[in-house]
C-alpha cells in the first residue's frame, strides 16, 4: 500500500447502509478518511463520511468516477457493477475483496460450481434456466429454488414441496437443492489479508425469522461439540484460502442431523451473523475486515463473554416513517447495547437495527434476549 491507512489514504465504500456505517465507526478509530456512494439519499451513512456520492451501485460510469480518484474501493454489498471494479483495478485502485470474487459471489450458480470444483461439502443441487426446466429436475421434490443473482435477506428464495409449487416458481435462471433436514444453522467469519494470514471468529448459531427468512436471532459462542466447531472453521480457511480474498467473508453452514456440515452460502463482507462481535470480541468483524485490506496483523477473535443479537425488524403491517417502542426498557436491562441503524422509513421485516446483550451466563444472556426479542418494536 502506497499511503499509510492513517494518514492520506482515501478508501470508498460501495454502499451507505449498516454495515457502511459500522464499517466507519471502526474507521474512524483508525483515522481512516471514508467515501461512500449509495443509491440512497437518506442512506444511514451520509453524514458521517468525508464525502457521500448519491448514485447508482450497478452503473458503470456512477461506480467507475466514484472509485477512480480512490486509492481503495470496499463493499458492504455485493449488487454492484463489477465491470467498474475490474477497470478500477487496472488503473491502479485497490479493490478489496477482488473484483473477481465478487462477480463469483453475485452469482449463487457459480458459488456452488466454485463449491464443487473445490471439494467443499454443500447440498446437492442443479442449474435451472428457466420455470419450465423444473418439471424434468433431477432434484426430487422438496427442494429449495434460489435465483442465481440478487436475491438477499430471504429474497430470491422458494421452497418447492410439491408439483403445484411449480407454477409459481422463479422464471429467471436459478439452482434448486436438495431440501436439508439439518438441525442447526451457523456461520463462521474468516479474514485474509494480502499477506495470506487467515483468521477465524468463533462459530455461532442462528435462528430464522421463518416468514421472513433473514437471521432474527444469534448466539455467540456455539456450545457445539469442538469437533463440530473446528471442521467448520477449516472449512471457512480452505475457502478463504482457495478464494485467495483480501477481506472478510462470511460462511453460512447447515448442521445436519447426522453430523455433516455442508457450505449454504457466502458473503465476502461484514455480515449479519458477526454483529455480536462489536461487544462480545476483543476484535469487531468492522474492525478486522479493516485490518485484511490495509494488510495488518488480524486481530483476536475470540469472545470476551456470551453474546446474543437479535436484530430489529420492522413490523408486519408498519410502512413509513419508523418510530421505536420499548427502548427505555430494553435500555434499563442489563447487559444491553442497543444499535439503530439510521433509516428514516421502516417497512415490514426491514432491518433497522440490531440489541446485542452479553452476559457471563448464557442462559441469563439468551432469556434476556428473548425479553427484548419481545419489548421493542418498529412500527409507524
Amino acid at each position: 500500500m502506497a499511503k499509510d491507512f492513517y494518514g492520506e489514504l482515501q478508501l470508498g465504500i460501495l454502499g451507505g447502509g449498516q454495515l457502511g456505517r459500522m464499517l466507519i465507526q471502526e474507521a474512524i478509530n483508525f483515522n481512516v478518511n471514508i467515501h461512500i456512494l449509495d443509491p440512497d439519499k437518506n442512506a444511514p451513512c451520509r453524514n458521517l463520511c468525508n464525502r457521500f456520492v448519491h448514485g447508482a451501485l450497478n452503473d458503470f460510469d456512477t461506480v467507475y468516477a466514484f472509485g477512480k480518484g480512490l486509492d481503495m474501493v470496499t463493499i458492504e454489498i455485493e449488487k454492484v457493477n463489477v465491470d467498474a471494479l475490474e477497470k478500477l483495478e487496472e488503473d491502479g485502485v485497490l479493490v478489496y475483496p477482488q473484483s473477481r470474487i465478487i462477480r463469483l459471489i453475485q452469482d449463487k450458480g457459480l458459488q456452488k460450481q466454485f463449491f464443487k470444483q473445490n471439494d467443499i461439502p454443500t447440498a446437492p443441487f442443479q442449474l435451472i434456466s428457466s420455470k419450465e426446466n423444473l418439471a424434468n429436475a433431477a432434484i426430487p421434490l422438496p427442494y429449495i429454488q434460489k435465483l442465481r443473482r440478487d436475491g438477499y435477506d430471504g429474497k430470491g428464495v422458494k421452497k418447492i414441496i410439491n408439483e403445484s409449487d411449480i407454477q409459481s416458481a422463479f422464471e429467471a435462471p436459478s439452482l434448486i437443492e436438495q431440501w436439508i433436514d439439518f438441525e442447526k444453522e451457523l456461520a463462521i467469519i474468516v479474514s485474509r489479508n494480502d499477506n495470506g494470514e487467515v483468521a477465524t471468529f468463533p462459530c455461532v448459531e442462528m435462528e430464522f425469522n421463518p416468514e421472513a427468512n433473514l437471521v432474527e436471532f444469534l448466539i455467540s459462542p456455539s456450545t457445539l461439540p469442538f469437533e463440530i466447531q473446528q471442521r467448520a472453521e477449516l472449512l471457512a480457511k480452505k475457502i478463504a484460502e482457495d478464494l485467495q480474498i483480501v477481506g472478510l467473508l462470511a460462511v453460512e453452514l447447515f448442521l445436519t442431523r447426522d453430523g455433516q456440515l455442508l457450505v449454504n452460502e457466502l458473503a465476502p463482507r461484514p455480515h449479519n451473523s458477526g454483529h455480536q462481535s462489536i461487544e462480545g470480541n476483543f476484535t469487531s468483524q468492522f474492525a478486522q475486515h479493516l485490518r485484511a485490506i490495509f494488510n495488518l496483523p488480524a486481530g483476536n477473535t475470540a469472545t470476551r463473554t456470551n453474546a446474543v443479537m437479535v436484530n430489529l425488524l420492522g413490523e408486519a403491517g408498519h410502512d413509513g416513517l419508523a418510530r421505536y417502542e420499548g427502548i427505555e426498557e430494553v435500555l434499563a436491562m442489563e447487559g444491553v447495547y442497543l444499535h439503530l441503524y439510521g433509516k428514516k422509513y421502516t417497512k415490514p421485516f426491514r432491518k433497522m437495527g440490531h440489541v446485542c446483550i452479553v452476559n457471563e451466563d448464557r442462559e441469563v444472556a439468551i432469556n434476556t434476549a428473548r425479553e427484548v426479542q419481545q419489548t421493542i418494536k418498529v412500527i409507524t
